[in-house]
């Protein structure tokens, strides 16, 4: 069953400071992580094509159109 686009979430890289598999002005997927964010780290789809924590501050969120949301998410 296909998921909903409407439950992806997108980040902007803005800092990657220690971080090889991260690009600064690149989106990057997020994965849904409640225990991750409470402590202040989001769970990123990074340059290898792994998930990650990485901290909060290094990303912006963003909110894209249908047709970016369908071209940016990593196939399962």
């Amino acid at each position: 069953m296909k998921e909903n686009l409407s439950e992806f979430q997108f980040a902007l890289c803005i800092e990657n400071r220690d971080c090889d598999d991260l690009e600064k002005r690149k989106i990057y997927q997020i994965l849904p992580d409640e225990e991750a964010t409470q402590e202040g780290y989001l769970r990123v789809v990074d340059e290898s094509r792994e998930d990650y924590l990485y901290p909060e501050s290094y990303f912006i969120l963003v909110e894209l159109p249908r047709k970016a949301k369908d071209a940016l998410v990593v196939a399962n």
